[in-house]
């Protein structure tokens, strides 16, 4: 699936856990999500605090999504 195709949620960051997990609250249903951080993210370590808007492209199966970008 290339980007064009990826859906984006919206949401808030909760709580920040360990290996680059965190737990974000959707702002669209208000559920809540554990997601990890995109390799390009990791990469140039781009930092990702509680309290911070990120878009996130969830996974097809429910529960979990990857950050792609910090707003």
């Amino acid at each position: 699936m290339d980007q064009s195709q990826e859906t984006l949620v919206y949401g808030t960051v909760e709580e920040a856990l360990p290996n680059a997990l965190f737990r974000v609250v959707l702002d669209e249903t208000n559920e809540l999500v554990l997601a990890y951080l995109a390799g390009k993210m990791r990469r140039f370590r781009i930092r990702v605090l509680v309290g911070d808007k990120v878009a996130i492209v969830p996974e097809p199966y429910g529960g979990k999504g990857r950050i792609t970008k910090r707003l």
